[in-house]
């Protein structure tokens, strides 16, 4: 990639629906940890991977809060993007919402920030990202934070410095 690529965060955007069923639940008929982090790592990285367009591994995983259990048989959506690039890593946030088919109720369940580094798929190397261009006030606030979280990052010291 080059510095001259500058990207929107809707071109990043990835939206994912997955099904809670018997299999992806606990003895208590409730959605996994691993399976929701699973999920919102393969989210992610076709966010970051969209954005990159290169193979997008993971670096780091942040504030990944349970709310509430997810149960069996209720719908999880998964929506993704990259808040900000920086050179070779970006950081993706992902919004997890739950619908209970039943009655239509979608509740805010999880959200977290995972850090992914572009990955030259021959060389194995790390290669830049295109620079990303927040267009909404809400895509600009979450530009502004990613970067505080980054510092924090680099600095050992680790806090929430926005709500999701």
């Amino acid at each position: 990639m080059t510095d001259k690529i500058i990207k929107t965060v809707k071109d990043s955007q990835i939206e994912m629906t997955e099904y809670v069923m018997p299999n992806d639940t606990n003895i208590l008929g409730n959605l996994a940890g691993g399976r929701l982090m699973f999920w919102i790592d393969i989210a992610c990285a076709l966010a970051a991977s969209k954005h990159c367009m290169t193979v997008a591994v993971t670096a780091q995983v942040d504030n990944l809060v349970f709310h509430y259990p997810i149960k069996l048989g209720e719908i999880v959506k998964l929506k993704a993007s990259v808040n900000r690039a920086f050179n070779t890593s970006m950081e993706v946030g992902v919004r997890v919402e739950v619908e209970d088919f039943r009655t239509g109720v979608v509740k805010h369940s999880n959200s977290a920030y995972l850090t992914f580094v572009s990955i030259d798929m021959e060389t194995g190397q790390k290669v830049k990202v295109p620079q990303i261009k927040p267009e909404t006030e809400e895509e600009i606030r979450r530009y502004e934070q990613a970067l505080k979280r980054r510092e924090q990052r680099l600095s050992g010291k680790h806090g929430i410095v926005s709500k999701p």
